[in-house]
């Protein structure tokens, strides 16, 4: 790899964490929650009836930490568990109306804060749809590294 492409990528990644903080440090109307939390929930609400498991895997989270962060959502009144009506040995997670109802008090606070800053709506998708990409990728090299480590190990 080039220098000058790992100054872009670096580049890239520091302004998407920069970006991130910004956005973070405004989620005051929403319920409070540890980053874990927040990765664990926001998988949920994208997968209803995800298995434990498979929000594990997809968070990357090692089962004590997601164990906990589920707890924490759940005492929150955030994340159901229902067992599975084929599998009564598999629990699928569940966002609640609670957790709906904070989703939409996030994404006002959110529009209002990127409100007038962002304002160019092909600009807009480009990024999402990119950032999108980014992600799939990341999961998908994430998954394929856990493999080949679970496999040689």
């Amino acid at each position: 790899m080039e220098e000058k492409e790992s100054s872009q990528l670096f580049e890239l990644a520091d302004l998407i964490l920069a970006v991130g903080r910004h956005i973070q440090a405004s989620k005051e109307a929403a319920e409070s929650g540890t980053p874990l939390e927040g990765a664990v929930m926001r998988f949920i609400d994208r997968h209803p009836g995800t298995t434990a498991s498979a929000a594990a895997e997809a968070t990357q989270l090692i089962s004590s930490n997601f164990s906990r962060a589920v707890r924490g959502l759940e005492e929150k009144g955030l994340v159901r568990r229902d067992v599975d009506p084929r599998d009564a040995r598999r629990i699928r997670l569940y966002p609640t109306e609670k957790a709906q109802e904070n989703l939409q008090r996030l994404r006002e606070t959110w529009t209002r804060l990127l409100d007038g800053i962002v304002t160019d709506a092909d600009e807009v998708n480009t990024v999402i749809s990119t950032l999108q990409n980014i992600e799939t990728r990341l999961v998908a090299e994430s998954r394929s590294t856990n493999r080949r480590a679970t496999a040689e190990g």
